[in-house]
């Protein structure tokens, strides 16, 4: 692996690097005071800059051009994370339709579905929400209860979703449903997509602790779906079959996305702050030993991408990603609120990122399940 970027990737990041910069600043002075991603007029503040991002090419870096893209590399879709994250922007309102539902579409969709979604996705003139969690099915995808009924044209709908971040703000939710009434296990689900104002769909936010309205549940009481709902088209055969599209939706979930960018800037911000702030020599070591840790996950993204560009696939590993993002988040913004001390109450950009990163190891599959995966999966070990 070359950890040397060529001259042509420097150029790239100093494209970017000078656009976010410029655009970054039009859009703050736009909309005045930001507010939260979780909130209704903090979505509203957020779809501004996705139009930005949109108009000047930086929505969807590695798509193709017809969909809205720059038609870039997974590199220069990495080195614009990274630039993304060193300027503060705002967590992306779009990301679960751009970085887990599109690797589905483009793997198993119809062409007619690419065409339609991909370019609504990237313009976020649809904003998708995930419906994979129920009430009795959080980590084991494999137990949903949610029911699709195969009738003339299309399917009817019964069932919850809960934990649906941002389901709130959404317009579309794709999600796993069982259609085989006899099935068991992973065996029998089919991968729809949802309009969420579809007749027979509610959708009820919920406040969290801090207040914010992240989450929602969603209701499905005889609504009815069209055939072309399915992921991958009823006539391709992916009715029944789709534990292998929500398995490749989850890699990717865990492992590329949450690029290095994100925790190479917030380990650079602590460091900063522990300077600030004259950290004892234990906040000191703790901080350098994070920051290490940030280096190492970014090394590792070098690696597993090097992979996927000479043809390989994210496979289980990606639950290694996912256990060292995750609890690496919460290291970093722990020392950062030790460092605080008292003022950690009153600092939102610490204490809301802490509340945040507490949730990393829950979703995207409890730490606990992936320590099981990596254990059976990549090591080898017996059940």
């Amino acid at each position: 692996m070359d950890l040397n970027w060529t001259a042509e990737q420097d150029a790239n990041r100093a494209e970017a690097r000078q656009w976010l910069e410029l655009n970054l600043a039009e859009w703050r002075s736009e909309i005045g005071e930001q507010l939260s991603g979780d909130t209704a007029d903090g979505v509203a503040q957020q779809m501004l800059w996705e139009q930005r991002l949109f108009d000047g090419g930086w929505s969807v870096v590695s798509w193709p051009t017809e969909y809205g893209g720059r038609g870039g590399s997974l590199w220069e879709w990495l080195i614009f994370e990274a630039e993304y994250w060193r300027a503060g922007a705002p967590q992306r309102v779009t990301q679960n339709g751009i970085q887990i539902l599109s690797p589905s579409v483009f793997e198993f969709g119809t062409p007619e579905q690419k065409d339609h979604l991909l370019p609504r996705m990237a313009s976020a003139e649809d904003l998708w929400c995930q419906g994979w969690s129920e009430p009795n099915s959080g980590s084991d995808l494999a137990s949903v209860s949610s029911r699709a009924r195969r009738v003339d044209g299309g399917w009817i709908l019964d069932g919850q979703k809960t934990w649906t971040t941002r389901g709130a703000f959404c317009t579309h939710l794709f999600g796993l449903f069982r259609t085989d009434p006899e099935s068991s296990r992973h065996r029998g689900l089919t991968y729809l997509l949802v309009p969420l104002d579809t007749p027979g769909v509610t959708v009820r936010g919920f406040g969290r602790l801090d207040g914010d309205e992240g989450f929602a549940e969603v209701f499905f009481d005889e609504a009815f779906l069209a055939d072309d709902a399915v992921v991958g088209g009823v006539v391709l055969g992916e009715v029944d079959q789709a534990w292998s599209v929500v398995v490749a939706a989850a890699g990717t979930e865990r492992g590329l996305l949450r690029p290095p960018g994100r925790y190479l800037a917030t380990s650079a911000e602590l460091i900063r702050l522990i300077a600030s702030v004259d950290g004892d020599r234990s906040l000191r070591r703790r901080a350098a030993i994070a920051w290490m840790k940030a280096e190492a996950f970014d090394l590792q993204t070098l690696r597993v991408i090097t992979s996927l560009l000479d043809g390989g696939d994210l496979g289980s590993e990606s639950s290694l990603s996912k256990i060292w993002w995750s609890e690496l988040d919460i290291e970093l913004h722990a020392i950062a609120m030790d460092a605080l001390g008292a003022a950690a109450e009153i600092d939102d950009e610490w204490s809301k990122g802490w509340q945040f990163a507490l949730s990393g190891p829950i979703y995207a599959g409890t730490n606990e399940i992936q320590r099981n995966i990596v254990a059976e999966r990549v090591l080898g070990l017996p059940r």
